[in-house]
């Protein structure tokens, strides 16, 4: 047998990382999630995103990290809410702010996929209802509209909704996000209405731009019963696996939402609406479904005690999940793929360095066996204002570290690990025996 030394992916491969808006762009004062953060109750200690990481003041010093880090590609969403404050009225100088940054980019030698909607709305559009309102379709391919056409000669590949599943999940039917809701009829208007959106969008993007590559970013995560030999868990992880996460793509390939217990939704304008899709893949739960007389009827996501978690209930890595999910997409939708995210929170970056090679391993398998994935965009560049965990120290994503009192930055050691990826083109031996020995004869035994 020859020894492998490397795992090589394709010369064209896109190595970036992935922020958005809300997170490190610093004194977003007129959207939702500030809004969340006013009112108290949502997020880690009531803490506000206030400045975050500044990038509206200054990007470009992370932008200078990412060429030193040798990365030539970069995932960054758009704020709907700087772009038009109040319905109809666009602030022109937000767009010009937006350009220097691509412009910044395609200095440096960064390509970057650009998000229209990453999790926050402009508070005019939530004072309407949201996602449950019909008329956001309109205004969010107005919306569209406006950013292709100020910014589409420096931006090509497009994004257009990040997550809705999880937007939909987590404000209208679990209640963790404003408003709160636990509502299974706005969930599904939602729902609609967000398909139609992103369609909408999609169209838009290519009448101005017929050229130009256009999908969404889908967190999809890795179900699995909690007792396999129970049936009530067995339906149960079946049914969320479906609604969670195949629910949205079957819909945008069928052109028709069946929803169980529901009469099915007819929506063909959605059908064929992506060039691509993003994955955003984390981590692996195990669903249980409780039954009376014992407790009220509930689903129930866990881990296994003796595996690898992150923390609070973030779940369990697992990588392999990551090369699972990738053939069944190319199985199934037959078009090309990205991770859009993938990452761990790691304050003390003791098991990053690992998590990012155990995956890039799955991911170049998945790749050897032609599944044609044309990025990847680690989660996250730096630490940032992460949601609901706000800045918990537990939630620290960055491959660069942040101190949010001082702005200052260090790079940590996943951050030079996948700087000698990115700089490689691959995972060396030697780069593995450095930063995860442990996983050597792994990742190299069946190459």
């Amino acid at each position: 047998m020859t020894l492998i030394n490397k795992l090589n992916f394709p010369d064209s491969f896109q190595w970036g990382t992935a922020t958005s808006s809300h997170q490190v762009e610093g004194n977003l004062t007129n959207n939702d999630w500030y809004a969340a953060e006013q009112q108290g109750g949502y997020i880690y200690e009531n803490q506000r995103s206030g400045q975050a990481c500044d990038w509206w003041n200054r990007a470009e010093e992370d932008f200078d990290r990412m060429a030193a880090m040798h990365q030539n590609a970069h995932r960054l969403s758009i704020e709907w809410s700087r772009i038009e404050p109040r319905q109809g009225v666009w602030d022109e100088s937000a767009l010009a702010r937006y350009r220097e940054m691509l412009v910044g980019l395609r200095q440096r030698g960064i390509t970057p996929m650009v998000t229209l909607h990453h999790f926050t709305n402009p508070l005019w559009v939530s004072e309407a209802g949201s996602w449950e309102n019909e008329q956001i379709i309109t205004w969010f391919e107005r919306y569209t509209r406006k950013v292709v056409a100020a910014l589409g000669d420096l931006a090509d590949i497009w994004c257009t909704i990040n997550e809705p599943g999880v937007v939909v999940s987590h404000t209208y039917l679990l209640g963790r996000w404003a408003p709160g809701k636990r509502d299974i009829n706005g969930a599904l208007h939602a729902t609609i209405n967000m398909m139609r959106a992103h369609a909408a969008s999609y169209r838009a993007i290519h009448d101005l731009q017929p050229t130009a590559q256009v999908g969404l970013a889908h967190h999809m995560i890795i179900w699995k019963p909690w007792r396999p030999y129970a049936i009530t868990d067995l339906l149960a992880t079946n049914m969320v696996r479906y609604m969670f996460q195949e629910l949205l793509l079957k819909t945008i390939a069928w052109g028709v939402m069946r929803v169980p217990g529901r009469r099915s939704y007819l929506m063909p304008e959605v059908r064929n609406t992506l060039d691509w899709i993003g994955l955003n893949y984390y981590q692996r739960y195990r669903i249980r479904l409780g039954l009376p007389p014992f407790s009220k009827p509930s689903v129930e996501h866990r881990t296994h005690p003796d595996l690898q978690t992150g923390p609070g209930e973030w779940g369990e890595i697992h990588p392999r999940g990551m090369f699972d999910t990738l053939r069944m997409l190319w199985k199934v939708y037959r078009i090309p793929l990205y991770i859009t995210e993938n990452g761990i929170p790691d304050e003390n970056d003791e098991n990053r360095p690992g998590f990012i090679i155990s995956h890039l391993h799955q991911l170049w398998e998945a790749i050897r066996e032609g599944v044609p994935v044309k990025g990847y965009y680690f989660w996250s560049l730096i630490d940032n204002f992460e949601w609901t965990e706000g800045y918990d120290p537990r939630f620290r994503f960055g491959l660069i570290g942040v101190n949010f009192e001082t702005q200052e930055r260090h790079i940590r050691p996943s951050g030079n690990l996948y700087s000698a990826i990115c700089r490689d083109g691959g995972l060396s031996r030697d780069l593995v025996s450095q930063y995860a020995p442990h996983l050597a004869q792994t990742v190299f035994s069946g190459a």
